[in-house]
């Protein structure tokens, strides 16, 4: 898994539905670890749904953890891609697309935490045990507000000095807003509102003076 360049194209991952058969598996997997959770859900049963042996499944995952490994990989490339066309939306000032990024971050985040029960044990397992995929996403989401602070400082609204370090910061700010584990402590109203205090805080440190 390659850490995204400057490129906005390049923050999608490595495509993991290229096979169809490959395809059907990751969403029969994912219904089940959405209802039932990954700890509880077995390669037979994966397979049973799909009307499979649980020996031809092997033939296109290793393993359970390869399997969500590539669900995971699948869900944040779609996130990724879902920000991108915020950050390249044409004709809103860099402050306006910051603060569209942030809204549409945990607007879709609290959407899965909504429909997705199981989501928090999900995140959790991915983390142990595919951190590297963790570390991609926290890359390309980095890569994205760097593309905001560019954007910032071409247009004279903002003055940022170290561009990479900057959106390395603030993407460890807004975390917040992007872990479903906090979206069930308060409303979708509420947390917007904190949003857009964090967005209008980060936008006095980084106006041009």
């Amino acid at each position: 898994m390659t850490v995204p360049g400057d490129n906005i194209a390049e923050c999608a991952p490595p495509d993991y539905d290229g096979d169809p058969m490959r395809a059907q598996i990751l969403e029969a997997a994912q219904r089940r670890f959405q209802t039932y959770g990954f700890t509880k859900t077995t390669m037979a049963e994966i397979a049973s749904d799909l009307g499979m042996s649980a020996a031809n499944l092997y033939r296109y995952f290793h393993n359970k953890q390869d399997i969500v490994a590539a669900c995971a990989t699948r869900c944040m490339g779609e996130r990724i891609e879902r920000l991108a066309a915020v950050v390249t939306t044409p004709g809103q000032s860099a402050a306006d697309t910051l603060l569209a990024y942030v809204l549409d971050s945990l607007r879709h985040t609290h959407q899965l935490a909504a429909e997705q029960p199981r989501i928090n044990e999900l995140v959790e397992t991915v983390t142990e045990l595919r951190p590297d995929i963790v570390h991609w996403k926290i890359a390309a989401e980095s890569r994205l507000l760097e593309a905001i602070l560019k954007q910032g400082n071409e247009s004279g609204e903002f003055e940022v000095a170290d561009v990479a370090a900057t959106a390395c910061t603030i993407q460890a700010m807004l975390v917040k807003f992007h872990l479903p584990l906090f979206m069930s402590l308060f409303s979708l109203e509420e947390q917007e509102q904190q949003a857009r205090s964090a967005v209008a805080l980060l936008l006095r440190g980084l106006e041009k003076r």
